[in-house]
């Protein structure tokens, strides 16, 4: 079982924050399916700190009955140190996420996200501020390095240990890597012999047999699902039971309808009507692709 500072989580699989996907409606059911934590989608200050804002209401998350933990992004110490306060205090976060490993332009261009790797001084400022702001666990994730000839991962995480980051999330692909080719784990290996608190891996896991390769090779402590969930939120329970030496049930097309028709009710009942048609065309159409 993972455990992330006072948090026993339900399983060691775990859902990625992803813009524009993890919302409540897809948390919550992954959740059900098995998901041993969810997380929000990055908040910068904007939208934690004005209540009104049509964008907060995605990160909105009711009672449940797993950690909850909300990933704020950005650049400044104190702005990260205030958006911890606000995600804790106002919000209720259980755990507290750091954002350094979102590859976007708009994001890397602030010097945010995955663009901190290069300055390690600030990297240890903003993990330091961000600590000593809540009493909550706080947990960073990162890419392996900024481009392959620049890989910190080890350096980083060693840091982050230091400074009291309760656990360590770490996409296989660099910054410069963006989504395209394999994720490697070599440097998750890496990472795995050199700290002692819990190392999630993170990168192209899409099947109960990859996250079993994934966690033999990198001996990481669990594994984070991003992608891989889209359209097929069921992954979750195969690889637990995959983990747990059970058979996993077959997914039927009746499943997956009835999953698909959940999914589109909470959509609906979540949000107004417009965004509830765009969310649940973009939802459907990762569905039927997988359905091909």
């Amino acid at each position: 079982m993972l455990t992330i500072g006072n948090h026993t989580l339900t399983s060691n699989v775990l859902l990625a924050p992803m813009a524009g996907i993890s919302d409540v409606p897809f948390r919550t059911l992954c959740q059900a399916y098995g998901a041993g934590l969810t997380t929000t989608e990055m908040l910068s200050g904007p939208a934690l700190f004005d209540p009104y804002k049509h964008s907060l209401r995605p990160y909105k998350t009711p009672k449940q009955s797993i950690a909850h933990s909300i990933q704020i992004v950005g650049h400044d110490p104190q702005h990260m140190a205030r958006c911890a306060k606000v995600a804790v205090d106002e919000y209720h976060a259980d755990i507290v996420d750091i954002n350094m490993g979102c590859p976007a332009k708009k994001v890397c261009k602030k010097a945010a996200g995955s663009a901190l790797l290069q300055d390690e001084a600030l990297v240890k400022a903003i993990l330091q501020a961000v600590v000593e702001a809540v009493s909550v666990p706080v947990t960073l994730k990162i890419r392996t390095g900024w481009d392959p000839h620049n890989k910190n991962a080890v350096s980083i995480a060693r840091m982050a240990e230091a400074i009291g980051i309760e656990a360590l999330v770490i996409h296989g692909r660099t910054r410069d890597c963006l989504f395209n080719g394999k994720a490697e784990y070599d440097t998750i290996a890496q990472v795995k012999q050199s700290v002692t608190i819990p190392v999630i891996a993170n990168g192209d896991i899409d099947s109960a047999q990859k996250a079993l390769d994934v966690l033999s090779y990198t001996q990481a402590d669990g594994v984070m699902i991003g992608r891989g969930a889209q359209g097929q939120p069921w992954l979750f329970k195969s690889i637990v039971d995959t983990l747990r030496d059970h058979a996993p049930t077959a997914v039927s097309v009746a499943h997956i309808k009835q999953c698909m028709a959940n999914h589109l009710t909470h959509i609906h009942a979540f949000y107004p009507h417009q965004a509830a048609i765009n969310f649940g065309k973009k939802h459907l159409n990762a569905y039927f692709k997988l359905l091909q």
